[in-house]
């Protein structure tokens, strides 16, 4: 299952580099220039939106 699911992470996080490389590369600029407090928490709202999501739907 673990499996699956790393699997599904890699295949959605290679879906915007394939369909618009240069949009990903401009959101890379992006971020490279975002303070690391920020990055921070965009990190940790995605995690408690997947823990919140995967207690939803399991």
């Amino acid at each position: 299952m673990l499996a699956v699911a790393v699997a599904l992470v890699f295949i959605i996080e290679g879906m915007l580099p394939f369909i618009s490389p240069n949009r990903w590369r401009n959101l890379l600029r992006v971020a490279n220039e975002m303070d690391d407090r920020v990055i921070r928490y965009v990190g940790l709202g995605s995690m408690l939106f997947g823990v919140v999501f995967l207690y939803l739907v399991h």
